[in-house]
């Protein structure tokens, strides 16, 4: 596979019924790391990932990665904020990416089985997926979007529906997956999973990215009085 990084994004907007959901928006990403997306609720955090991932419609501008579209869609994957599963157990949901990329049947199921145990889920393979709880399923997307090892990750809120210990275990995973290599882009709301996880902050405002920088200047020192009363928890307009 070619390599995905730089990706340069210009310009680059998508609309509904010609209103702009994000955008325009300029930003550069490189290889490696963890970028978070933080802003006020409404910014446009979900709408910019969809963007990236190719899952939102690009509008205007133009979202250039190192390589092609065609080799870069493969290397990707995405955890949404409200996980989808597919009607069938948990030990298919996770294994069905690879059985859609010709993995062998026996193959693919010990490699979910597997990763059914790194969340948590081991002991629930035939169980349907529906019948999971929200922080259940939410680990199950998890692990489906893991198992084809992409190169590059985008997580939109991936623990709002998950306890303490949960959060904590999917975040440690999560932390490997950084420690491979594998690029995250992560949109969250809570500060602490921000502080603990980001190598640099993209700050959304109104659909624009409006600070972006190192995680610590940010967090410590952000530059603009918006960035500044949102580090501090006021309401941001």
């Amino acid at each position: 596979m070619s390599a995905l990084f730089p990706l340069t994004v210009k310009g680059a907007e998508t609309a509904r019924r010609g209103v702009v959901l994000v955008g325009p928006v300029d930003l550069s990403l490189t290889g490696g790391g963890v970028s978070v997306v933080m802003g006020p609720n409404g910014s446009g955090k979900t709408s910019l990932l969809r963007l990236l991932h190719g899952t939102a419609r690009l509008t205007a501008g133009s979202i250039d990665w190192a390589c092609s579209m065609a080799d870069a869609r493969p290397q990707q994957a995405i955890v949404f904020q409200r996980p989808i599963v597919l009607r069938r157990s948990v030990l298919d949901n996770i294994a069905y990416p690879l059985r859609t990329r010709g993995v062998a049947k026996a193959v693919a199921r010990a490699q979910a089985e597997d990763w059914a145990k790194k969340v948590g889920l081991g002991d629930m393979l035939a169980r349907a997926a529906t019948f999971l709880s929200g922080g259940e399923q939410q680990k199950l997307a998890l692990a489906r979007a893991l198992i084809t090892k992409p190169k590059v990750l985008f997580l939109d809120e991936p623990t709002a529906a998950l306890d303490g210990r949960a959060m904590r275990e999917v975040e440690e995973i999560l932390i490997a997956a950084k420690a491979s290599g594998m690029r995250l882009i992560l949109a969250t709301h809570d500060f602490g999973q921000a502080r603990r996880l980001a190598d640099d902050v993209v700050f959304l405002l109104h659909g624009r990215v409006h600070e972006q920088g190192p995680a610590a200047e940010f967090f410590s020192q952000p530059k603009t009085a918006q960035a500044q009363a949102f580090v501090r928890g006021d309401i941001v307009e």
